[in-house]
């Protein structure tokens, strides 16, 4: 057919569109002249390949338009292919893709058995490409802090002081406020249904080894998930959309060394001392709340909780601590370095780097507990 935005030619049953020039939506009306009439004339093609490597400028229209094209065509049983897509028009594409999907998607629910086991599968597929690329990232930031050893000058000093004060000192009021109200909470609760026991005082003995072992240290990290995890994400994706990765690799910096090695090593060593901070806090607030709502004295809350403690519990809850903050870190870049080129990827990326790491922490959780059961801790 004629014209220099959308061409086409005929080999059989398959047909080879071009599309060229700017697809806005100032030439509207010519470009769905000549969508219309393509699709009526190569109505009988088997298969259909729409290059879009001469295509000059694109906006939502002009996507659209290429889209009902591909649509029209499917409609017809035939089977349509863009090839030559650009970079930059890719995302565009794809959100466009996923428009007006309501008649697809009425087909696909008549098995709900079948879409409940792709949803399955698809939630599968995505746990285990983020473990893959967790363990890449891991395996990298071994390489990079073998090399930082081996040439300490190397060692963004600056960096790793910048991001411990964000993630370290300016999390020290909502962890400690957050942490004494849970305390005295577990606390509350404890004297209320022990009074009728009469054993009071063995409020002391849970809140003292469920903060030390459980408590403080998981509230810690699921505050500083929310809080500086998806801050980590959200800073590297708005990188990743701006290119700024790729104009360190361009510059020969490395990424991991540059970007996460020092927000990890901040982490690793800011939720230790947060934990401590937390778990004394909590401890502090039952306290408080034994003396005010359980009558008992500052004196006989310090003498049971000797009593009910020893270092080992303080020690579980800090061995934990390192080992959690590395795997909020690394889910955090790990998603930051997911995000492409649309404000809705930085979004989603973001929430679920904050769902991963809390589920992540949990199950780390549960195998230390398995761990220090065993070996009798």
């Amino acid at each position: 057919m004629s014209g220099s935005l959308l061409t086409g030619t005929a080999d059989g049953d398959r047909v080879a569109l071009a599309v060229a020039g700017t697809w806005t939506a100032d030439r509207a009306a010519e470009l769905e002249r000549m969508v219309d009439e393509t699709a009526q004339r190569y109505e009988d093609a088997r298969t259909v390949e729409i290059d879009l490597g001469r295509l000059e400028r694109l906006d939502t229209f002009g996507a659209w338009l290429i889209e009902r094209l591909k649509r029209d065509f499917a409609a017809r049983g035939s089977t349509p292919h863009i090839i030559g897509l650009s970079d930059t028009d890719r995302a565009l594409m794809e959100e466009v893709r996923l428009v007006n999907r309501s008649r697809e998607e009425g087909s696909a629910s008549s098995n709900r058995i079948l879409v409940a086991l792709d949803g399955i599968g698809r939630a599968m597929a995505e746990i285990g490409w983020s473990l893959i690329l967790m363990a890449h990232l891991l395996g990298a930031l071994t390489m990079v802090v073998l090399g930082t050893i081996a040439h300490p000058s190397r060692l963004r000093l600056t960096s790793i002081v910048h991001h411990l004060e964000r993630v370290g000192w300016r999390a020290v009021p909502v962890v400690l406020l957050s942490t004494f109200l849970i305390g005295g909470i577990i606390a509350q609760q404890g004297i209320f249904h022990f009074r009728a026991f009469g054993a009071e005082v063995y409020v002391v003995d849970m809140v003292g080894i469920l903060v030390l072992r459980e408590v403080g240290v998981l509230l810690v990290c699921v505050m500083v998930a929310g809080r500086s995890g998806s801050a980590y994400t959200a800073e590297l994706g708005a990188m990743k959309m701006r290119e700024e990765v790729d104009a360190l690799r361009t510059m020969g910096f490395d990424p991991v060394e540059v970007l996460v090695l020092p927000r990890i090593v901040a982490l690793v060593v800011a939720v230790p001392m947060l934990t401590f901070l937390g778990s004394m806090a909590a401890l502090y607030g039952a306290g408080l709340v034994c003396w005010l709502y359980g009558g008992m004295t500052p004196d006989i809350f310090l003498s049971r909780l000797r009593e009910a403690i020893w270092l080992p519990t303080f020690a579980v809850g800090m061995i934990k601590a390192p080992f959690m903050a590395l795997v909020i870190g690394l889910v955090a870049c790990v998603e930051g370095f997911e995000v492409d080129g649309s404000a809705t990827s930085l979004g989603l990326k973001t929430t679920a780097s904050v769902v991963k790491s809390i589920f992540l922490v949990i199950v780390l959780d549960g195998f230390f507990a398995m761990f220090f059961a065993a070996i009798g801790m």
